[in-house]
């Protein structure tokens, strides 16, 4: 009898508990913006320095799979002691958290040279790529670049030429959650509105949407706009998230974190006054209407 119990538990646990830890909560932490010298106009950036390590310290606290910081890393593009300082508080992040860069246009300019191109790989790495973690692929993409190309066409049209063939590659995977980062959204409320600072082309954009859905990418996720922003067109959904640094929305400075389970991905953005002591975002997923 006794054997025979034995047996049947290591039955349930060859059978289901596989299928149990693909399922398991996977979750990661999106910082945006944390543009060090935008509160003092480049003066200074001690705003900037309190908010980002007070980001750095939650993460460290929860210990979340990655953490990916969505563009505008400093406020002056090339500013040593700017670029000294954002690096030296990220190199705080515990060595078990994954980070990664995303190329904004305060990093690579507004209109981005092969130069300043050159300038921000030196300072920060590459500023296209893809990386693994647990169930996502992650596509990381310039999107200062796709914006505004004129001055770079030929850094242009590699990307878009790697961008392509990466998202073949990832489609093979058969990986459900390809997901793309960038410091601009494609847009702000629709698909179809007029350009604007804040969004891409419309020209580069239809573009790039039909390739995106064409692959199976759902979410979108940017900073730039210093304010919570979702939009959708269909099942793309984009999301724009509030900033560590200087917040121009109605939200406070922050952090957004998200969740993917076997049922898909799901994400919240928390105030700094409210950020939970003791995250218990891996137990559970987040509900739907956590979202913002």
């Amino acid at each position: 009898m006794k054997q025979r119990l034995v047996f049947a538990i290591l039955l349930i646990a060859v059978v289901f508990l596989p299928a149990y830890s693909r399922q398991s909560p996977f979750w990661f932490v999106m910082l945006a913006d944390p543009q060090f010298g935008m509160y003092a106009s480049d003066r200074s950036f001690e705003q900037e320095t309190a908010n980002y390590e007070f980001a750095v310290a939650a993460v460290n606290r929860w210990k979340p799979s990655f953490v990916i910081v969505l563009g505008d890393l400093v406020n002056k593009a090339g500013d040593p002691a700017q670029i000294k300082e954002f690096l030296r508080i990220s190199r705080t992040v515990d060595p078990s958290v994954l980070v990664h860069f995303v190329a904004g246009n305060h990093d690579a300019g507004n209109e981005p040279t092969p130069e300043s191109l050159q300038a921000y790989r030196r300072a920060f790495g590459p500023d296209w790529y893809s990386f693994r973690a647990g169930p996502i692929y992650g596509i990381a993409l310039n999107s200062t670049l796709i914006k505004s190309p004129q001055n770079a066409m030929h850094e242009y049209e590699a990307q878009d030429a790697w961008l392509r063939k990466e998202l073949e590659t990832a489609r093979a995977s058969e990986e459900r959650n390809i997901i793309v980062f960038q410091h601009h959204p494609l847009f702000l409320s629709s698909a179809q509105e007029p350009d604007q600072y804040e969004n891409i082309p419309v020209l580069r954009r239809r573009e790039l949407i039909d390739l995106f859905r064409k692959h199976g990418i759902r979410h979108v996720f940017a900073g730039h706009t210093h304010k919570n922003v979702l939009a959708k067109d269909e099942d793309l959904e984009v999301t724009a998230t509030g900033p560590v640094g200087r917040p121009l929305g109605k939200d406070g400075s922050g952090i957004r974190i998200a969740t993917v389970t076997g049922s898909g991905l799901s994400h919240r953005y928390h105030d700094f006054g409210m950020l939970p002591a003791v995250l218990r975002v891996p137990d559970l997923p987040l509900p739907r209407d956590w979202m913002r």
